[in-house]
């Protein structure tokens, strides 16, 4: 399908037919995702370790040499960390299919001219979804249109920030993530504010976040550094240990002609040589490792990666919101040139009225931290007072916009008598709402600076 194609004033959508049709065709909606590991394979995988063979090797050596009870302690922590590996394994992939649940979420289509809630999978190129306030954006597209509308793109880009979007003007060609009053939108990514009718130009592996998947599922997990030295240091006794057991056969064998005999006493030797505490020590203590994470919640697929993760000594982030818990609290207020920071105590009343705008400026149901801080603060404070509002009705909604940065409210009174504007956004927008005179704004903008800094 082209650009040229397609009628962006058309609201049928696709249909029936046609969805049916290309979902045949170009598949399901679906991140792309590894084959699962089989419990063979991840026994290899494990086995194979050069800290397990060793294991493996003096236990059976033990067994050879007539000391069973040894042989299976030290072979019981090769169980053990098998039982381990198998546990964290499965609880990998529950989280995994998981994750792949919420990157498929429902999405409202227009589908013959009718909404319809379908499942995201089914989401095809060319439908006309329909996102509000709190959908998960189910595939790649444009904006035909929007109102207010702000992204969390944080799942693509690693900023905190939302960032406004805007109608596509014609242009249905796809840009990259991030930055503000683009038409893009992005699967995966969550609405956090306003609503608008977006065109999938793209789905499952042709989205940003599929070619993100597409790529990790090519990596091949490279050794640590501990497994290097490991596999060194095993090789190095492995081959003075055989070493030696080959001159103590021989020597026995040829002074007292008894190669049987000698063979027992080099093995006996080699055996002397490995580092049996070795192995159990690293094995048995990654994979306890592995369990403690998993008790705070973080899931190790592979135990080597509890050493690399442990040998971390600096972590760099680009700035602190991204590990923040995306929550906001009102802390300062400011009226007339007077400051109160919030606390424990009662609200005093000259500061009512600003809270109360600072609701009725935010949506009735938030969904944004910011909006979601300020009806915290209004329940609080505003509960038993006549500056909270529940039956007002919300008569029109005047979008941020990048021609003026706020955010505006009409409210009609239950009597249809008052109406009432409340506005939000930044200063030098509510300055200009405000009507306030230059020496105003001068002051204005040095408490925001102030309390900036």
């Amino acid at each position: 399908m082209q650009a040229a194609d397609i009628d962006i004033r058309a609201t049928e959508g696709l249909t029936s037919e046609e969805a049916d049709r290309r979902l045949r065709a170009e598949g399901p909606n679906e991140l792309p995702s590894a084959k699962p590991r089989t419990w063979y394979e991840i026994a290899w995988e494990v086995v194979r370790e050069p800290m397990l063979l060793l294991l493996l090797a003096a236990g059976s050596v033990n067994f050879l040499l007539g000391e069973p009870m040894d042989g299976v302690i030290l072979l019981s922590f090769v169980v053990v960390v098998m039982a381990i590996t198998f546990y964290q394994e499965g609880k990998t992939e529950r989280a995994v299919e998981a994750l792949r649940d919420l990157s498929s979420p429902r999405a409202l289509v227009v589908r013959d001219g009718v909404q319809r809630r379908i499942a995201g999978r089914e989401v095809v190129r060319g439908d006309t979804v329909l996102l509000a306030e709190g959908d998960r954006v189910p595939a790649d597209g444009v904006m035909l249109d929007c109102s207010n509308l702000s992204i969390d793109e944080s799942l693509l880009t690693g900023e905190s920030v939302p960032v406004r979007k805007r109608g596509c003007g014609g242009v249905l060609d796809m840009g990259a993530p991030g930055g503000d009053d683009t038409p893009f939108v992005f699967s995966g990514t969550l609405v956090v504010k306003g609503q608008g009718v977006c065109l999938v130009r793209g789905t499952a592996a042709q989205t940003e976040l599929g070619r993100i998947g597409s790529a990790l599922n090519k990596v091949e997990p490279q050794r640590t550094r501990l497994q290097l030295e490991v596999g060194v240091i095993v090789r190095r006794v492995l081959i003075i240990g055989l070493l030696l057991c080959a001159i103590v056969v021989v020597v026995f064998g040829l002074t007292r002609g008894d190669w049987l005999k000698g063979t027992l006493a080099g093995i006996t030797l080699a055996m002397a040589m490995l580092p049996e505490e070795f192995p159990v020590v690293l094995t048995v203590f990654l994979a306890l490792g592995a369990w403690r994470l998993s008790q705070r919640h973080v899931l190790v697929r592979r135990m080597p990666a509890v050493e690399t993760l442990g040998s971390a000594t600096v972590l760099c982030v680009d700035k602190t919101g991204t590990l923040t818990q995306n929550r906001m609290t009102v802390r300062d207020l400011l009226v007339a040139g007077e400051s109160y920071t919030i606390d424990e105590q009662t609200l005093p009343e000259r500061f009512h009225e600003v809270v109360e705008f600072a609701v009725l400026a935010s949506p009735v149901d938030p969904f944004d931290p910011m909006d979601t801080a300020f009806k915290a603060l209004g329940q609080r404070y505003l509960a038993d007072t006549e500056h909270l509002h529940s039956d007002w009705t919300l008569v029109r909604e005047y979008a941020l916009s990048e021609h003026l940065l706020a955010l505006s409210h009409v409210w009609r009174s239950p009597d249809g008598n008052d109406f009432v504007i409340a506005a939000k956004g930044a200063p030098e927008a509510i300055a200009d709402l405000c009507h306030l005179t230059p020496e105003q704004c001068v002051a204005l903008d040095m408490r925001v600076a102030e309390l900036a800094d």
